[in-house]
């Protein structure tokens, strides 16, 4: 039997209450759902039991009519104990997309214990990580896995950061971040969804690698701890982080992605040269720096677009900024 939630939308986590703004909350890989069903924003991110008083690691919830106050945190999602993911070890980069009537949540999880062949890198073991689906009918929760016995990706890569993708046939997808403890030099790949898109229905593709930013490979000259050389020689690794995609007002295919410049982390910006998923990608200009980043768009309910990211990387003090966006039409920019 699955374990239940330590605590559901309809519980507290730290006596939740409204009033909460962006710089009171702590919060990772910041993730914005504007649902047109309620007339609400839902800002997802990791629950902690060092954290958030929760005895597993799972998902938080704050949600907001106006971008200014919040409520919560509320707890959508805990790891159950009958799954293949660990729930002490983790859970990142949640994301709930609707799609045919029902909201979908996006979570990478872990489990050190299912190791994984490879020496480590810099430090870092490799073990079993990778994004799973889970599934609600309503954006408060709460989410239960699709699939106890692994993640999307098979259990031998090490994968993460996974985001719904549909395809000009309205075929999902999931593009997702192949780690860089794993690859070296990571990856951002995509693979077709099953439709209940609890598991994958055929092989990966890569889009695009970590060393292809021209800037990252300038920052790669000297020593950092992503991105450049290590004070005991370890190799050369490039981090993929955050992806995201999104299509301007000309039908061009734009993603957002994170690495590190000199330690620091960035957001920045890639654009489909075709149009379409498989590419080829040119990097664009990195649209925020300053230790910023796994960033996502989002579009408020009077139409504008926003940036939401999170800076500075380390927790608890990573705090969630809103940017202001345009649509240049083949790209997107930051509203000066």
């Amino acid at each position: 039997m699955s374990v239940q939630p330590a605590y559901n939308a309809a519980s507290d986590v730290q006596n939740p209450q409204g009033g909460h703004r962006l710089a009171d909350m702590p919060v990772h890989d910041p993730f914005i759902l504007a649902d047109s069903n309620s007339d609400t924003y839902y800002l997802y991110s990791g629950a902690a039991p060092r954290l958030n008083g929760v005895d597993r690691h799972g998902v938080l919830v704050y949600k907001s009519k106006d971008l200014e106050e919040w409520e919560g945190p509320y707890v959508v999602f805990a790891v159950p104990d009958d799954s293949w993911a660990d729930p002490q070890h983790g859970a990142w980069a949640p994301e709930v997309h609707e799609h045919n009537g029902r909201y979908y949540l996006f979570v990478t999880l872990h489990n050190e214990g299912r190791p994984l062949e490879g020496d480590p890198v810099q430090g870092y073991a490799k073990h079993w990580r990778g994004t799973a689906t889970a599934v609600s009918d309503s954006p408060e929760g709460p989410f239960e896995l699709l699939n106890l016995e692994s993640p999307v990706v098979t259990s031998e890569q090490m994968t993460l950061d996974g985001t719904l993708y549909l395809d000009e046939e309205g075929q999902p997808w999931m593009v997702y971040c192949h780690e860089w403890v794993q690859t070296l030099d990571g990856t951002i790949e995509a693979v077709r969804l099953s439709d209940d898109l609890s598991s994958a229905a055929g092989e990966p593709i890569l889009l695009l690698s970590g060393s292809a930013a021209p800037w990252i490979r300038t920052a790669a000259t000297s020593e950092s701890e992503h991105g450049g050389l290590s004070s005991d020689a370890e190799p050369l690794v490039y981090v993929t982080d955050g992806c995201q995609l999104y299509r301007t007002s000309d039908g061009s295919l734009n993603m957002l992605w994170s690495s590190y410049e000199d330690g620091s982390y960035v957001q920045t910006i890639a654009r489909s040269m075709s149009g379409k998923l498989e590419g080829p990608w040119e990097q664009l200009d990195p649209l925020v720096k300053e230790d910023s980043g796994h960033g996502m768009f989002f579009r408020t309910f009077d139409g504008e677009w926003r940036l939401v990211l999170h800076r500075p990387f380390q927790m608890p003090e990573s705090r969630g900024y809103v940017y202001p966006i345009r649509d240049l039409g083949d790209r997107f920019g930051l509203a000066e």
